[in-house]
This record gives C-alpha cells, sequence and structure tokens, in this order.
C-alpha cells in the first residue's frame, strides 16, 4: 500500500513539474493541460455566448485558484508560461481570455490556447524578450485594441481624460531581476514608457462608478486606476452582476485565491485609497 501511495505521489509530483517546449518557448505542466482541456471540455457547448460572458463563466470556474504572485518571470529567458493552477490578477484575466477565445476559435486545442495567450500577452503578438510583454495596462490595453482583441469602453461610459505618465519600472529597476543588472533593458523599457505616456486615455472616476455600473457588462475587465507615482494601474478583474449591482471577480492578493469581492465594486473602490478609478475593457 505504501508503495502505491508512493507512487501515486510521484505521479502527482511530475504532472505539477513545468516542462520547457519550443518555438515559442512554453513553459507548462501536463496539470495545466489537464485543466485547460477540462475547461474546453466543460464550455464547449457555450461557444455561442458572447467572449465576455465566457469569460466569467471561466473565472467563476477558478473560484478558490490560488493567488500566486509573478509567476511569469522564471529564470532568465522570457518563455509563455502556463500556469493555470495559481494566478495573479494579471494572468487570470488573460487565461480567462484566452480560454474564452480558444473554445470559440475553429480549432480549440492546447496550441491554439498558446498561440493565443502569445498574441495578447505580448507587444504586436510576439515573444521576444522580457521587455515585449506588456507589462503596462495601459499599453496592454492599446496594443489588443489594435489587435482587435479587445475593446476600451470606458469613455463611452463617461470616463474622463486620463493623466498618464509613466515611469515606475525605469526608475525602480532594482524591483525587477530581469532589469536589476541590465542597464540595456532599462533604457528600452525607458523608452515605451515615453512612448505609451503619450497616449490619450481615459478613465472613470471612482465616485463615478456606481452611477455607470448598469452600463457595464458581465466579463468586462476592469483595472483600477491609481495615484502612485509612475504607474497606471495596480490590479485587474472581471465584471460580475448580481441583480443591479456589480462586483469585481478577481485573483485576489488578500484572499490569496480567485473570489467575488465581498462588497459591490463602487464600495470597492472607495476603500482603496490609493485608487483613483477605473479603466473598463471588454472583450471582442
Amino acid at each position: 500500500m505504501r508503495f502505491l501511495i508512493f507512487i501515486s505521489c510521484v505521479l502527482f509530483l511530475n504532472m505539477l513539474a513545468p516542462v520547457v517546449e519550443a518555438t515559442p518557448k512554453i513553459v507548462v505542466s501536463e496539470l495545466d493541460k489537464v485543466i485547460l482541456q477540462q475547461k474546453l471540455g466543460k464550455f464547449s457547448k457555450e461557444k455561442n455566448l458572447g467572449v465576455g460572458e465566457l469569460m466569467l463563466k471561466l473565472g467563476l470556474d477558478f473560484k478558490g485558484t490560488p493567488y500566486v504572485a509573478k509567476t511569469l518571470d522564471i529564470g532568465n529567458e522570457e518563455c509563455l508560461v502556463v500556469n493555470l493552477r495559481q494566478f495573479d490578477c494579471t494572468t487570470f484575466v488573460e487565461s480567462c481570455l484566452a480560454i474564452a477565445l480558444t473554445i470559440k476559435s475553429k480549432q480549440p486545442s492546447f496550441g491554439t490556447f498558446t498561440t493565443i495567450l502569445e498574441k495578447i500577452r505580448y507587444r504586436n503578438g510576439h515573444l521576444d524578450e522580457y521587455i515585449s510583454r506588456l507589462h503596462y495596462f495601459s499599453e496592454w490595453i492599446a496594443d489588443n485594441e489594435a489587435k482587435g482583441c479587445v475593446t476600451d469602453v470606458t469613455l463611452k461610459l463617461g470616463g474622463l481624460t486620463y493623466p498618464l505618465s509613466l515611469n515606475f519600472m525605469g526608475t525602480h529597476s532594482n524591483l525587477y531581476p530581469q532589469l536589476k543588472h541590465n542597464p540595456a533593458l532599462v533604457n528600452k523599457i525607458k523608452v515605451i514608457e515615453k512612448k505609451v505616456s503619450g497616449k490619450q486615455f481615459y478613465y472613470l472616476p471612482k465616485d463615478a462608478v456606481a452611477d455607470h455600473a448598469k452600463e457595464m457588462a458581465d466579463g468586462d475587465i476592469i483595472a483600477l486606476t491609481t495615484k502612485i507615482a509612475g504607474l497606471d494601474v495596480t490590479h485587474l478583474g472581471l465584471v460580475c452582476k448580481k441583480g443591479n449591482e456589480v462586483f469585481l471577480l478577481n485573483a485576489s492578493s488578500l484572499g490569496r485565491k480567485v473570489e467575488i469581492t465581498s462588497v459591490p465594486l463602487a464600495s470597492y473602490l472607495e476603500n482603496s485609497k490609493n485608487t483613483t478609478g477605473v479603466f473598463i475593457v471588454r472583450a471582442n
């Protein structure tokens, strides 16, 4: 019996062990592939839903999944990391979007999923180096809107001009292992920061969120804008409507798991002192 338990444990650990696959280099465990196939099978009959609705259903199905920060920062070489066992707020949203688009594709498979994930996570849809990842969510919005993946609906929902001035990564490179000892990459990120800061963005101030909650749709991506100097947003989640009220489904660093906020979005934002408002993004 002990031998059988030992073998079972070894097999399970092997499923968790990440494996690097080629072109592009993908870091994925067998368990991640199993989880993906489970989601593709479970929601295949709902592929006619809108992408946002499907994202919300997938997000709710991930409830309880542990929150783990910096799951994308593995080693010195940038790889396409697939981790459906653990999320931070960004990888939760990206994974829900990528799986939803995979379900709605003509060939829902692991290969389709990784192609879509690379497309939405990296500038111009191409993984090159660490800098090619869309680190700032404002650029993520602009880049994915240009690729036709999402639409920024903030202005439509009452948004005001957002004064964007990005410099946090460039001035705090010591916080990022990939930048810490690489001045060339720091210079590249500073160029990106300046370029993105020159674009026009809109935000919905947090005291106006309650007035526009009815115009939000299930599965809309909500990004919390911040007063922290040099940053654009500090957290992401998905709209989850309950009656006439909007809640946030998110991978929470406080709750340490994927969960729905205990209070409506407007109240949640009011309790966040550094939050100024939100970007609202709708999947196409």
